[in-house]
């Protein structure tokens, strides 16, 4: 007699689905979880391969490692798990890579904090965000991560940045720009929301520094016409990026200074209100303006007047509604249209950043001018005249800004505004005095951040060369070993304090020359780094070929808070790559999918820095990664938020373990080898699920496809007693195949304990059978003189016959019978019964 032992006896029990004392096996998502996430990583289970036969690249906006993860990160990757995992399902070969967006100010600062290096604090949140991703189980390729902190990356990062200094798209420039005083840092505009820091909060200043650019306005209209490649993308992204790249038809006419002659260009988008300009402004910045306040005796006011200026944000200085700031300069611009001075002011609504710095002023047909222009007793002259013509500029309570005709306009008089504007620029092309422009809301990108920790910009300044790069053999150019991070008040980097960091030879010419110290803004390090995944080329930043097998990314998945920055900003390198010859496509993402954020009840959106946010691991320790999957997913529509306080991960454990035992209970029947036949209810009942589940996947409707899949489930438990043994395996493989992206654990799990290969994920998708999905009945509608009385669901081979019992039958229909007399019965088979009565 031959004995077993305990754990030979445990792992024939598990496999059966059955405890060594003959008992059925509870679903127990702490003994379930834990050592197939162990398995996964070890054997790296989803590794795409090299030579993809049939490639899909599911791409998920790679995270921030400030600590680690918490519930509402958890919604963004089980989406994106889901969507990678029904691709290896449906038979792709499947790259769903992973890396950490690893430099930046939170890294910085926490350390500061910590009093530890930020390359500590970075890489030990990576180890404890690797850890919890694998936790949680998802389908990563773990051979090909990155950070792009690591040398061997922003190597690369720094060698785009030469790449695009050769083409003339990185320059350097003095400007005022955006100061984060809590920071100490330079701010990107798109970095400011609401007139604050986006790290911080803090209120945002101006401040004159020279600075390093990356020219995306060179591709503002290509980034535009190419949105019609982005049929993937919602309307609101869109019209977000749309609208910062903010693309404007008009005129630049020059106004002369009638006191010393200087022209002043200005741009507007209403050349056909010309006629009713009345006085003209600049910017508090424009380098004219301290010029002419010098000339007219006013330069202390105006120095008084400028620094206040300068402390106001941006949005509080162009707001409508407020008491506006301004002054007279003492001089007259004249108006080129007809030979008139008007005033020269200088107002705080005038930005130095859009447009030319100077405006034509027409306050009857612009808000913000009439508002000045009423403060400030300037007068206002109507030159769009609405249609009953009733508008007077000296009682007017607010511009028009309507359709209308052009009046006191010259020899325009009478002409539709609409049409005067291609008119009235004509004229000024033919008179010498203006030409058709286009304008951009859009500003070049501000790169240089005055910060330790981010990628070294590789320049190096000479007194006689001017700025030299790099050479690429030197690269990378590494970050120096130092302990005092704390930022400089005057602005400068803290690298500027490693003398012998610092300190370098001209590259041209080898005379003493020093390091640019700023570093580059992160958003630099996240707008290629999808490329990199395809191959990690040792000696390339892009290897073509790979890139070429893989790309476009066929969906990515992330938050709509990056419409603007990282998705712009990507889609600009992208188009700079193509034209370097490296990629072959002018789009990364042709499919985007933007979810909603988690929510934690009254205070808000789930967030490490507001302290609400429910940390992801004892959520996994206590439920199980599944449970957590499911709960988020089934919470609604993908693009709408989540409120964690609505949700019932208790209720989700509970619908999984009815899964385990449904299919632990008919593990025996399932093992049935032969195919299934025939039409039975649960085969109607599986495909039915099968037809709605997988057009829910292709939509990213994973609520709806939840939901299907719990009516399968009840219908299984139902029908599995009295349906054959191979209609009962085509079920419940249907349920765990589909299940299984979205609660890999479970699933994989009970595909083994019913004698399946082990990787359910390439255990293919269940097929749908037509004929077992078309519906066989019909609703019957029964009328008494025309109006309906009932319905009734009846086969769609019914006869005549038997739609008259049913009708007469009907208790709906007998009520309103009423013992009357049945004139004719008109039947159409088999959707309509008519009994016409009297």
């Amino acid at each position: 007699m031959t004995g077993e032992t305990a754990s030979e006896a445990s792992a024939r029990a598990s496999a059966s689905g059955r405890s060594a004392a003959g008992e059925r096996e509870r679903y127990d998502p702490g003994a379930v979880e834990p050592p197939l996430s162990e398995e996964w990583a070890r054997q790296n289970a989803f590794a795409a391969p090299e030579a993809p036969k049939s490639p899909r690249y599911a791409l998920d906006m790679f995270p921030y490692p400030s600590g680690d993860l918490h519930v509402g990160h958890a919604e963004a990757w089980a989406i994106g798990d889901a969507i990678a995992r029904f691709h290896w399902a449906r038979g792709h070969d499947v790259l769903h890579p992973i890396g950490f967006d690893a430099f930046g100010l939170p890294a910085e600062n926490a350390a500061i904090k910590r009093g530890i290096h930020p390359r500590e604090w970075t890489y030990s949140n990576i180890a404890t965000q690797t850890a919890t991703f694998k936790r949680f189980g998802v389908s990563f390729d773990w051979s090909r991560a990155f950070n792009t902190c690591d040398p061997e990356y922003y190597r690369w990062t720094q060698w785009l940045f030469l790449k695009f200094l050769e083409r003339g798209l990185a320059y350097r420039k003095g400007a005022a720009v955006n100061w984060c005083p809590s920071c100490r840092t330079v701010l990107a505009n798109e970095q400011v929301v609401g007139g604050l820091c986006e790290r911080c909060d803090a209120v945002v200043t101006k401040r004159d520094l020279v600075q390093w650019f990356l020219r995306i306005t060179a591709y503002a209209d290509r980034l535009l016409e190419d949105m019609s490649l982005l049929g993937g993308w919602s309307d609101r992204v869109l019209a977000m990026q749309r609208n910062w790249i903010g693309r404007s038809e008009g005129a630049e006419v020059a106004f002369a200074v009638a006191e010393t002659g200087e022209e002043v260009p200005i741009f507007t988008t209403r050349p056909d209100t010309l006629w009713g300009v009345t006085f003209f402004v600049l910017a508090p910045e424009h380098p004219m303006a301290a010029g002419l306040a010098e000339r007219a005796g006013l330069r202390a006011e105006f120095e008084t007047f400028l620094e206040r200026v300068r402390r106001r944000t941006e949005i509080e200085r162009v707001a409508t509604g407020r008491r506006r700031e301004g002054m007279f300069l003492g001089a007259h611009a004249r108006n080129p249209v007809n030979g008139e001075p008007v005033p020269i002011w200088v107002a705080d609504y005038v930005l130095m950043e859009y447009g030319t710095g100077a405006i034509m002023a027409v306050p009857a047909h612009d808000q913000r001018d009439f508002e000045f222009a009423r403060q400030e007793g300037i007068p206002v002259r109507v030159v769009i005249a609405p249609g009953d013509g009733t508008l007077d500029g000296d009682t007017m309570a607010e511009a028009y800004d309507g359709p209308g005709v052009m009046v006191g306009s010259g020899e325009f008089d009478g002409t539709p505004a609409e049409r005067g504007k291609a008119a009235v620029t004509r004229w000024l092309e033919e008179k010498g005095i203006g030409t058709g422009r286009v304008s951009y809301r859009l500003r070049d990108w501000l790169i240089s951040r005055q910060r330790y920790w981010g990628c070294p910009i590789p320049i190096v300044h000479c007194r006689d060369c001017g700025e030299v790069p790099v050479p690429e053999r030197e690269l990378p150019v590494l970050l120096p070993e130092m302990d005092d991070l704390t930022p400089a008040e005057t602005g400068e980097s803290p690298l500027a304090k490693v003398e012998e960091w610092v300190s370098a030879a001209c590259p041209r010419c080898g005379a003493a020359a020093r390091r640019e110290t700023d570093t580059m803004d992160t958003f630099v390090d996240s707008s290629w780094y999808y490329f990199r995944y395809c191959a990690l080329d040792p000696e390339r930043a892009v290897d073509p070929e790979a890139v070429r097998r893989w790309m476009p990314v066929a969906q990515y998945t992330g938050g709509i808070e990056h419409a603007i920055l990282h998705l712009l900003y990507s889609r600009f390198f992208t188009k700079v790559l193509h034209d370097l010859g490296l990629v072959g496509f002018a789009e990364p993402f042709p499919n985007l999918l933007n979810q909603g954020m988690v929510l934690n009840g009254e205070k808000g959106a789930m967030s490490k820095s507001r302290g609400n946010a429910v940390d992801l691991m004892p959520t996994i320790e206590r439920w199980g990664a599944d449970a957590l999957r499911i709960t988020l997913l089934f919470a609604g529509p993908v693009e709408d938020d989540v409120d964690w306080a609505d949700c019932s991960i208790a209720g989700s454990n509970k619908w999984l373990g009815r899964v385990w035992r449904l299919a632990l209970d008919n593990a025996a029947r399932a093992g049935s080898a032969g195919a299934p036949s025939g039409a039975s209810d649960l085969r109607r009942a599986t495909h039915r699920a099968v037809a709605g589940v997988t057009e829910d996947y292709e939509r990213f409707r994973f609520n709806t496809a939840i939901a299907k899949l719990m009516t399968l489930v009840n219908e299984s438990g139902d029908l599995a007693p009295r349906s054959s043994g191979e209609d009962v395996r085509e079920a419940l493989d249907a349920i765990l195949r589909m299940l299984a992206p979205m609660a890999p654990f479970a699933c994989e799990a009970l595909w083994r304990r019913l004698g399946r290969e082990p990787g359910i994920h390439r255990g293919g998708w269940p097929q749908v059978d037509p004929a077992l999905v078309r519906v066989d009945t019909h609703t019957m509608v029964v009328q008494v003189n025309g109006k309906v009385r009932d319905r009734i669901e009846v086969p769609a081979a019914v006869s005549e016959e038997r739609m008259r019992e049913l009708a007469l039958g009907s208790d709906k229909v007998g009520a309103h019978l009423g013992g009357r007399q049945i004139v004719r019965t008109v039947v159409v088979p088999p959707r309509l019964v008519n009994i016409v009565v009297r």
